[in-house]
């Protein structure tokens, strides 16, 4: 089969094609998928940079989300037959198992039928960045109905299905966008109100959009300082997650005065700590988006595909920024 692989950390040309042997089912439970897309997320160019989590493999096919058709099944998966059509956010994170490939092997508890709705590519864009939002402001949050959010970036990847996320839960949100055209995009997904972050204070905005009580929710998907600026734009009690390690130089005294709940998410630590209980629930949760997704309730927007072959011009992409929604490879 053809595979995106990296052997040494580096920019995108180490990315390279390479001819491997078709993976094969190691456990029962396992399930063989012929890949039809992979989606592009932020975290494989940091992988790609700096090095994948697993120590000492030979090469690193990247890719944590995919899409495609089970060809095989183990002898103890109860939940899918060859032919099934599944998505998935498993592997990418080092060594052969990854999605930059034509095919892959997942364990039947991380796939989840793909809504009928959703084109393959549409379905492989959709995982991590599903599970992130839902985490961040269902699980960690706790965001309620008539509670004010602000998300910042609500044109890219995460931060577009978080918008989509809030409304469901019947919240007010405000984002922080940079264009006109971004604008556009994010009040069609619902965006109550937008605070072009490069004209304007993001935390004068908010303040003047609660009548200076601050949101009740502060989701921060870009770090460095936007993170200290968030607790300020947080109400008293309010929460603010970040999937951001905070810098050293944050200042966390707004936090303490404004006795905020501070949360972190990284949706990749039930993968990379083997967690079982933790991998159902994400299960849980993609299987209630695929019935949002096939009810049209949410929607996955797919700004640039590239094919397998041109994986380091994707990579080039996602560092150019400006985009809106998420990337994704094809494998046809």
């Amino acid at each position: 089969m053809k595979a995106c692989i990296f052997k040494t950390p580096g920019a995108p040309d180490v990315l390279t094609l390479a001819d491997l042997p078709v993976p094969t089912l190691q456990q029962g439970t396992d399930i063989l998928v012929k890949l039809k897309a992979a989606g592009v997320n932020p975290i494989d160019t940091k992988i790609r940079g700096r090095g994948a989590f697993v120590p000492n493999a030979d090469f690193t096919v990247l890719g944590c989300d995919g899409a495609g058709v089970v060809e095989a099944v183990g002898d103890r998966v109860r939940q899918f037959s060859p032919g099934d059509e599944v998505f998935f956010c498993s592997g990418g994170l080092g060594g052969d198992r990854g999605n930059y490939a034509e095919y892959t092997v997942v364990s039947e508890a991380d796939a989840v039928l793909k809504p009928s709705r959703l084109s393959f590519t549409e379905a492989a864009a959709a995982p991590l960045v599903l599970l992130t939002a839902w985490e961040a402001l269902y699980d960690r949050a706790r965001l309620a109905p008539r509670q004010r959010v602000l998300i910042h970036a609500g044109a890219g990847g995460v931060g577009h299905v978080a918008i989509q996320l809030a409304k469901l839960r019947e919240a007010q949100v405000a984002t922080t966008i940079s264009s006109e055209d971004k604008a556009r995009f994010v009040t069609h997904l619902g965006a109550d109100h937008c605070i072009y972050y490069n004209r304007m204070d993001f935390v004068r905005a908010v303040m003047a959009w609660t009548d200076n009580k601050g949101v009740d929710v502060a989701f921060d998907t870009v770090g460095q300082s936007v993170l200290a600026q968030s607790f300020e734009a947080a109400k008293y009690g309010g929460d603010v997650v970040t999937l951001l390690a905070p810098a050293d130089s944050t200042n966390w005294k707004a936090a303490r005065d404004r006795n905020l709940r501070v949360s972190f998410e990284l949706m990749l630590t039930p993968q990379l700590q083997n967690l079982p209980e933790a991998r159902h629930h994400q299960a849980q949760i993609l299987a209630s988006c695929a019935k949002w997704l096939d009810a049209g309730k949410l929607h996955i927007h797919v700004d640039q595909t590239f094919p397998l072959s041109q994986a380091a011009a994707a990579h080039e992409w996602i560092h150019r920024g400006g985009g809106m929604g998420k990337v994704v490879i094809t494998m046809d």
